[in-house]
């Protein structure tokens, strides 16, 4: 039986067959580089099937194209009125962070969470995760799509990618709550602000260090603010998210190698799963209001370049 967590968490409570979806999830980052373009698809089939398995909860949703020319999809689980949204592989070389977030579309399909709908977007660099690349291949190049996104203190071009496009747009329209980035390999849950600038402190940052305690019960990993945690990072999501629009935003960083064995992954979804659900539960029920950026940018501050 799968165990994700303990109580209400626990999917021994609600299934009696083997572990079948959590070892075909798994399974599914053992693809040999003979056949990359079977790996998107193979989480598409992953989707499928729990939405076949769990009709009444989940459902199929699309968000738009990707400069692959492929379907950015996901689902959409319960049907609540709070939004909320869990997005992975922004690079594509982190698949623990794909077999996360389908762990997570799995669990929560068949246990929703009462008043919400919560948006499960597996992989959003579809041609870096075909190719185990962090970066994405674009009209315009290649572009890092956890560095594209709109900012007080981004320089230059956003969007350069459809995804970050389609995502960014798919926040505003779902109305999304409270969102979970999930990345590889530096066990921390982490909170804006992260970009360039010593004036870190948000006007909530008792409320997104509270949101991020309940997030580590399970993994027991650091807690801390983006930025000073880590390095800056201009043009990400998380920031973006918080910003632009009052999102609860959390950086989820899982594990500690972007190369997880399936031990490894399973070990991820054990501990993370839990504190996703605890998280969502535990965000207010509406978007910030006090959420512009008033400090000052400061781009000395080093950049955060590989570490998620």
């Amino acid at each position: 039986m799968i165990q994700i967590g303990g109580g209400a968490f626990d999917l021994r409570q609600e299934r009696a067959e083997p572990e079948f979806m959590l070892e075909m999830i798994l399974s599914l980052f053992l693809m040999t580089k003979a056949a990359p373009a079977s790996n998107y698809a193979s989480v598409t089939d992953t989707l499928r099937r729990i939405v076949q398995e769990n009709p009444t909860n989940a459902q199929w949703i699309d968000i738009g194209p990707s400069d692959s020319g492929q379907m950015i999809s996901g689902l959409k689980i319960g049907n609540g009125e709070i939004a909320d949204l869990i997005v992975a592989t922004h690079h594509g070389n982190e698949y623990g962070s794909t077999a996360v977030a389908l762990g997570a579309a799995e669990a929560f399909a068949r246990n929703p969470i009462p008043g919400h709908t919560v948006y499960v977007i597996p992989v959003l660099n579809i041609s870096g995760y075909n190719s185990r690349n962090r970066y994405e291949r674009t009209s315009s190049g290649t572009v890092d799509p956890n560095r594209d996104y709109p900012g007080p203190c981004v320089n230059g071009a956003s969007h350069r990618s459809k995804a970050t496009k389609a995502l960014a747009e798919f926040l505003e329209n779902a109305k999304i709550v409270s969102s979970a980035t999930l990345h590889t390999h530096w066990p921390a849950v982490l909170y804006p602000w992260g970009f360039s600038t010593r004036d870190t402190k948000t006007e909530y940052d008792s409320t997104f260090i509270g949101l991020s305690k309940d997030a580590v019960v399970e993994s027991g990993y650091e807690v801390g603010n983006s930025k000073e945690l880590l390095y800056a990072a201009d043009g990400a999501f998380e920031d973006y998210a918080y910003w632009k629009h009052g999102v609860w935003s959390l950086l989820f960083e899982m594990g500690t190698t972007h190369s997880p064995s399936q031990n490894q992954m399973k070990q991820m979804i054990e501990v993370n799963v839990p504190g996703l659900r605890r998280f969502f539960e535990n965000a207010p029920k509406q978007r910030a209001v006090n959420h512009a950026f008033t400090g000052k940018c400061d781009k000395s501050s080093r950049q955060r370049e590989h570490l998620e």
